[in-house]
């Protein structure tokens, strides 16, 4: 079990001390800061809590619950994957990761709410007709896909992560892929491009997409043709990879990628006068540590750039695991394989429960005697709506 300690620098640290050099910001980003700012404060309400084995006190105040916070996703994200234990199949599992080229970059950015519906259909859509051909698995699967728009060092880079049960329903009978192989990448790169290019070029036609600023020349059609060509010209990055063994640790898996915002707290490493300094991965070596400093302007505004467009949704269900059929499908496959229940049983948790079960840390042990429990005494009224 791992232990968690709190960080010493976190992100509303940022904004409290440096979001006036942002200046107007659109109206969505604004509400990410306020969130982030006012969570766990007085500003949102909580209540005191009094040991009732000793004499400590203290005040506990309540989460923004914005998706954008770094301190909100964690039992978010937990809760989530737990309820998705219950459509995990007996089979191995494969890690599907789509990328879009740099090119497309600024479009998207300027584009975010079209643009990343167009990379999560094309995306989907090819792995479930690459998967229905007889050429390859010729069945039909399921899938899980989440939406990512960031590199580790914030600059914007959309992909979509899928994880996916490795076979799929073929005329009620269950069909299961090679063993550690899914399909091969290279069509499916194929086919990804010719879905992203025909998405945009539709988006263009239809007049869905805006051109400010800087891409101002994409809307003649000759500059905008000439973008989608390029790409077309290029290898589209598909990656393809068995996870675990055993459904149960594709859970774990899984959660490595659901509510992930772009930068944690616990990758920020200080601040000095302003520039903020920051951990990031090295590619070359992933077990090195490295650090990357930014201008907390621009370390601000990288951070924002990756806030979604109001009411999408960045975690779907496709083909077997969709919402509509879902129930109907995992039962034939559940009755296939002689499953007669789930493999992991549902069990709503409070979120103490769970809170200690994944991290080993007690919400209501007083920090001061480490035997008593704490006990809610006198509420605070929220100061302002945080919605």
């Amino acid at each position: 079990m791992k232990t968690f300690s709190k960080p010493k620098l976190e992100i509303a640290d940022i904004f409290r001390q440096f979001d006036h050099l942002l200046g107007p910001l659109p109206k969505t980003e604004r509400k990410v800061v306020q969130a982030i700012k006012n969570c766990r404060t007085s500003i949102l309400g909580g209540h005191k809590s009094a040991c009732d084995s000793c004499d400590y006190e203290k005040n506990q105040y309540n989460s923004c619950r914005n998706r954008h916070c770094p301190k909100c996703q964690f039992l978010t994200r937990s809760e989530w994957i737990e309820k998705r234990s219950d459509d995990l199949l007996p089979c191995q599992y494969f890690h599907v990761v789509f990328t879009l080229p740099s090119e497309l970059r600024p479009l998207i950015l300027r584009n975010k709410k079209i643009s990343y519906s167009i990379l999560l259909k094309a995306a989907s859509e090819t792995l479930k007709e690459v998967a229905a051909n007889p050429k390859n698995l010729g069945a039909e699967i399921g899938c899980i896909a989440v939406l990512h728009t960031w590199a580790q060092n914030l600059i914007d880079h959309p992909h979509v992560h899928f994880i996916v049960p490795g076979g799929g329903l073929s005329k009620d009978k269950w069909r299961p892929c090679k063993t550690n192989y899914f399909l091969p990448v290279k069509i499916l790169s194929q086919v990804f491009r010719a879905k992203i290019i025909k998405g945009f070029r539709a988006g263009f036609d239809n007049e869905e997409l805006i051109f400010p600023g800087k891409i101002a020349f994409l809307e003649s059609a000759a500059n905008f043709q000439d973008l989608l060509s390029s790409c077309g010209g290029k290898e589209f990055v598909v990656y393809s990879k068995e996870t675990f063994a055993g459904p149960e640790q594709v859970i774990n898996y899984l959660g490595q990628y659901t509510h992930r915002i772009a930068i944690s707290n616990y990758r920020l490493v200080k601040i000095e006068g302003e520039m903020i300094e920051f951990k990031v991965r090295d590619r070359s070596d992933p077990t090195k540590k490295k650090t990357m400093s930014l201008h907390v302007k621009e370390f601000m505004r990288r951070f924002l750039s990756h806030v979604l467009p109001k009411g999408f949704v960045r975690i779907r269900h496709y083909g077997l695991l969709g919402n509509r059929s879902k129930k109907q499908k995992l039962a034939i496959i559940r009755k296939i394989h002689g499953i007669t229940s789930s493999i992991k049983t549902g069990v709503k948790e409070v979120w103490k429960d769970l809170l200690y079960r994944l991290t080993g840390i007690e919400a209501d042990r007083c920090p001061k005697c480490k035997l008593g429990k704490m006990i809610e005494k006198t509420f605070f009224q929220q100061l302002i709506n945080s919605s």
